[in-house]
């Protein structure tokens, strides 16, 4: 399955460019000009809002496949050598740290009682 495998790389390369992008754009190196569109680029590609919300047929993944890529490309593009370099390697660094389970969990587990207490609550209150 090489396009699948090469697929995979693209899409890890992204997100590495999005993180690196986004470490660039707070570089003091970075003219301003381009770190302005630095952060309208990331905070684009981290923003669940989309411009083609991805619920309209084939339109809707349009910014996820062109719209971002494009964006990074031409930040990388004006982007000085070392801090591009610099960034992509704290945002390789950023994304190889490793997942706490435990923490997750009890992200889940805090959620979980949450939903239990206003269950209770709404419960007790129609109850009165």
């Amino acid at each position: 399955m090489p396009r699948l495998d090469a697929a995979r790389d693209w899409a890890r390369r992204i997100k590495r460019d999005v993180v690196a992008v986004w470490y660039a754009a707070r570089d003091p190196r970075t003219p301003w000009p381009v770190r302005l569109l630095a952060l309208a680029i990331a905070a684009y590609a981290l923003s669940p809002i989309d411009l083609i919300p991805d619920f309209v047929p084939v339109l809707g993944y349009l910014d996820d496949l062109l719209i971002v890529p494009a964006g990074l490309l031409l930040v990388i593009r004006l982007l000085p050598e070392p801090v591009l370099a610099a960034s992509r390697a704290k945002a390789a660094a950023a994304l190889e740290r490793p997942r706490s389970w435990a923490a997750a969990a009890l992200i889940v587990l805090l959620w979980v009682l949450c939903a239990a207490a206003a269950g209770w609550w709404l419960w007790a209150r129609g109850a009165a």
